[in-house]
């Protein structure tokens, strides 16, 4: 579960193993592992060893993230670019009217090349 590191410091979460990213998720949000069973229904021990050393689920994955006010989502590494592009603009509190617009937004067309359609 090791992830390439990126070259900017604003997106280091995103270069970071999925567990770590759950940790950081959850001690941001100030839980416990132990509010983890009222939030997602496993117990302590059960999600300290997910974040410890797990290989869940995808739908453990999905009940966890929910859990944490969060969603997994799967993003096509040609779109990678673009996402942090975004994301990007959002973290510097740029609007998105300001970021620069081709007129092919992903914002316009989310769905836009996804598959490699044309």
């Amino acid at each position: 579960m090791c992830c390439y590191k990126l070259k900017s410091n604003l997106f280091d979460d995103i270069a970071m193993p999925l567990l770590d990213q759950i940790k950081k998720r959850r001690i941001a949000l100030g839980f416990k592992q132990s509010d983890m069973q009222m939030r997602v229904g496993m117990s302590r021990q059960q999600y300290q060893r997910l974040e410890a050393s797990g290989n869940p689920r995808l739908n453990t994955l999905e009940l966890v993230a929910k859990g944490l006010n969060s969603e997994i989502m799967l993003i096509p590494q040609e779109k990678r670019d673009a996402v942090l592009a975004l994301l990007a603009g959002h973290a510097a509190g740029i609007p998105s009217s300001d970021v620069e617009d081709d007129g092919n937004s992903i914002i316009d067309d989310p769905w836009k090349d996804l598959l490699g359609d044309d």
